[in-house]
């Protein structure tokens, strides 16, 4: 049995996605690692430094099928390195003498690094599709609710009227512009080093440089200007782009947790049935796809918190810092990637109630549209004596619990200013939606140009 959730035979689904394990499955790293041992085999003997027929052999050898995994697990146990036993695996599967080219100058790191880029990649191009597919549905849903009527609130408080598609709206710009984080950030990100033991190509001499952009290009991965190994900014951004996606993740989750309160009742995350939400109270129907994602966001955010605190390298190499990399880029990679994907089935499934947001509307007795009332007093006193009056019948009618309504048509001071017609325009939420609509429509138009990859 596993010992982590993202393992996990029974939660496994909670945290992570089957296509993002098979990026961080240890067997793809394995393979990663050996794919740019074999790609530097093959630019060193088109550069002349290692015989042909090594680099042939290396490479008909630089599979998994030919290591053995056990060996390499023992021999990591008894060694304390963490390539040298792979190396020596491979070295084995190989005929005659060609397995002594194998990491022809190269250091440990070049080739951890550059294979975990690898897998970066894979990961990346997973997340942006699945961000792609999430946009998509986002904009669906501004679209079919961009007229809906509901209740804005701000510090917890019912605000002034908006429409769901307004809201939705927000979240598609936010997601969009994610979705251009992670395509702008390609080129700083998707780089490999390959440069020795202190970036110097002391071990490969003045050839170097372009040993390492020929082994690059077969990778199709960048070439840095200088060795990365003490810099982590490359991870630290990746992460905390991941952080931002994962958050944004998380606030939509939130809101549809807040929205679905038995007070507010205004959306539900799709239920099916079967489905059940508490072992002891049969009627519960929780939130449970929200809740899970929320926890995933703060697990990503916290990832990414320890990634800067792995950029303070010590001199030209850190192991101390470097290890941290290993659980942290995997791990956030499958949170968020989840994270994502949960998302889009989330509000897919979204059950929206518009009945229940006319009725939140009207849930203040009219206060919520104390603004335009204010306003439309304002035309013929004055906007600063308005407020004061509109605030002081709005503390009124709320500390009595009276109808808005009734308290303006009782004061002379908005009853003898405002006719009744007046009075019941400003106070019906339909009319005060402001571009509620026009601004959803747009922010789609604006996003529809940002397209896959």
């Amino acid at each position: 049995m596993s010992a982590h959730m993202i393992d996990s035979y029974l939660f496994g689904h909670v945290v992570s996605t089957d296509d993002m394990r098979e990026v961080w499955d240890e067997k793809n790293n394995v393979q990663k690692l050996l794919d740019v041992e074999a790609a530097l085999a093959r630019a060193e003997a088109s550069l002349g430094i290692i015989p042909k027929e090594a680099a042939e052999e290396i490479c008909r050898k630089a599979k998994l099928e030919f290591i053995s995994l056990e060996e390499v697990r023992n021999g990591i146990r008894k060694t304390g390195h963490s390539l040298v036993p792979l190396l020596r695996s491979l070295e084995k599967a190989c005929e005659g003498d060609w397995g002594q080219y194998i990491h022809y100058g190269a250091t440990t790191q070049d080739i951890r690094d550059t294979a975990m880029m690898l897998q970066v990649k894979e990961a990346r191009a997973i997340i942006l599709k699945d961000l792609e597919g999430f946009k998509q549905t986002l904009s669906e849903t501004v679209r079919k609710y961009a007229e809906t009527p509901m209740a804005g609130r701000t510090h917890g408080q019912q605000a002034l009227p908006i429409t769901f598609g307004y809201k939705a709206a927000v979240w598609l710009d936010e997601v969009t512009r994610h979705i251009e984080r992670l395509k702008e950030s390609e080129h700083r990100l998707l780089v490999g080093n390959l440069s020795g033991a202190v970036g110097t190509y002391a071990s490969f001499g003045p050839i170097g440089p372009e040993i390492e952009k020929r082994v690059m290009e077969q990778l199709g991965l960048g070439v840095p200007n200088i060795c990365w190994h003490a810099s982590r900014d490359r991870f630290a951004e990746f992460l905390n782009i991941l952080a931002l996606i994962a958050s944004t993740c998380g606030k939509i989750a939130n809101e549809v947790f807040n929205l679905q309160t038995t007070e507010v009742d205004e959306v539900e995350e799709g239920f099916t049935a079967g489905k059940v939400g508490s072992s002891t109270m049969p009627h519960k129907r929780n939130p449970g796809m929200s809740e899970c994602i929320v926890s995933l966001a703060k697990l990503v955010r916290g990832n990414a918190a320890v990634m800067m605190q792995a950029m303070e390298q010590e001199h030209e190499r850190d192991g101390s810092q470097w290890r941290t990399e290993w659980v942290l880029i995997p791990e956030s990679c499958l949170y968020a990637g989840c994270a994502v994907r949960l998302s889009n089935t989330l509000v897919s499934n979204l059950t929206v109630k518009p009945k229940k947001m006319l009725e939140n509307l009207h849930l203040l007795k009219g206060l919520l549209l104390s603004e335009p009332v204010m306003f439309k007093l304002a035309e013929k006193t004055g906007k600063q004596r308005a407020h004061e009056v509109v605030y002081e019948l709005s503390m009124y009618s709320f500390e009595k619990g009276l109808p808005l309504r009734e308290v303006l048509l009782k004061d002379p001071r908005t009853s003898g200013v405002l006719s009744k017609e007046e009075i019941d325009q400003a106070l019906d939420p339909l009319n005060y939606l402001g571009l509620s609509k026009d601004i959803a429509l747009r922010v789609v138009k604006a996003c529809e140009g940002t397209g896959a990859e």
